[in-house]
């Protein structure tokens, strides 16, 4: 049936985000991800001045909560909220979360709502993670020795590389640029300088990615408030107002081999709703689980066209002071992945920087941000693409 006429979206006038909140990683972890999403919401609420019953929305993400839900969850920690919400995007899940939250707010259906990520890492959970991740890796892929997003992204990495001139290099220099970031953050775990000897001379893991291409699975948590102004300013919270999000899900299916995400279907909306284009963000935070996909997401999100992504690197410095600052922790990439918090990292860190509250160096002039967010891998490809563009608005 075909649908008559167009639709046009609601800003988001009337809600902040606010409380950026990281629980430090650690390689591996002996508790469970009930403990490291405990301590991000019990950091939450400390920081905001709120007791627990305070929070009358949820939202959580996790890989390893299993087998709870945000509503099993509710009972382990005692709360009663009347709006909740699970997301198992991955890598999107903070963006989603986002724009959830907002809406709930929004419609008056929560007042305060807390939104969580958080994953724990034994010794043994990656390898347990990859092989049940889905229906295509239990059947078509982890029975054949091919478990996880390594052989899926080294897949994707080497058609770009062959379709449009990218080289190690370019993929090398983003790398080294976030880990100087790194060092400037108390929680990255990468803590060495990295060199571009050090990112070529790396031990190869799927050809053409190797090993400074490949995030580090640890354990973590990040969380973040959403609610309205008014509340954020009666509990003296510096919050971020909402430009604009998106989502897509399942994008451009009949490509063979994915080259282009889901922000290629919005961008333009994304940017008309923000009323701002991509000359106008002071910084950018995309979701780097292989540098690939941070080209890939420069070129949909509009800073470049399709297939310009290395020019683009080859013309820029990604560093916190460079011309174009992005992933000022350190990204995933050497900050460490832990679980679904990867899919808030950027988000958490962009809160930090547009209102003024960075854990390591400020970007100058940082008012704007865009956050992007990718996730589930299913099975040779990507599925959730989100982002969201935020602006600081002061306490």
């Amino acid at each position: 049936m075909a649908i008559a006429g167009g639709h046009r979206r609601r800003d988001y006038d009337g809600v902040v985000a606010a409380v950026p909140v990281t629980i430090p990683y650690m390689r591996y972890s002996i508790e469970g991800a009930h403990w490291w999403i405990a301590r991000a919401l019990g950091e939450l609420t400390r920081a905001a001045g709120l007791r627990p019953a305070d929070l009358d929305g949820l939202c959580v993400s996790s890989f390893t909560l299993v087998p709870d839900t945000a509503v099993g969850l509710t009972q382990h920690l005692g709360l009663t909220p009347r709006w909740l919400d699970h997301i198992p995007m991955g890598g999107a899940s903070g963006v989603a979360a986002l724009r959830r939250a907002a809406r709930a707010v929004q419609a008056g259906d929560a007042e305060i709502v807390a939104c969580v990520a958080g994953d724990t890492n034994h010794v043994d959970s990656f390898r347990k993670l990859v092989s049940s991740f889905s229906r295509f890796a239990q059947d078509a892929a982890y029975p054949y020795g091919s478990g996880g997003p390594n052989a899926s992204f080294a897949l994707l990495t080497d058609h770009y590389m062959r379709r449009f001139g990218a080289t190690r290099e370019d993929f090398g220099k983003l790398c080294v640029a976030q880990r100087d970031n790194a060092l400037r953050f108390p929680h990255a775990l990468m803590k060495k300088e990295l060199t571009l000897d050090d990112y070529l001379g790396a031990r190869p893991i799927a050809d053409p990615i190797a090993l400074f291409d490949c995030v580090m699975p640890c354990a973590g948590a990040e969380a973040f408030l959403v609610t309205r102004p008014d509340v954020a300013r009666s509990l003296g919270l510096r919050g971020a107002r909402i430009l604009s999000t998106m989502e897509r899900h399942n994008a451009f299916p009949d490509d063979p081999i994915q080259m282009r995400g889901g922000w290629a279907m919005e961008v333009g909306e994304f940017y008309a709703l923000a009323g701002i284009g991509p000359q106008d963000v002071d910084l950018v935070q995309t979701y780097d689980d292989y540098p690939v996909i941070v080209m890939m997401q420069f070129e949909d999100l509009g800073f470049c066209a399709k297939g310009e992504g290395p020019d683009f690197v080859r013309a820029h410095d990604f560093t916190v002071d460079g011309s174009f600052p992005h992933n000022s922790s350190g990204g995933q990439l050497s900050v460490g992945q832990a679980g679904a918090a990867g899919g808030y990292l950027g988000l958490v860190e962009a809160m930090r920087q547009v209102t003024g509250q960075p854990l390591g160096a400020q970007v100058p002039g940082a008012r704007r941000a865009l956050v992007s967010g990718f996730g589930m891998i299913n099975y040779d490809r990507g599925l959730c693409s989100a982002a969201a563009i935020i602006e600081g608005a002061g306490p």
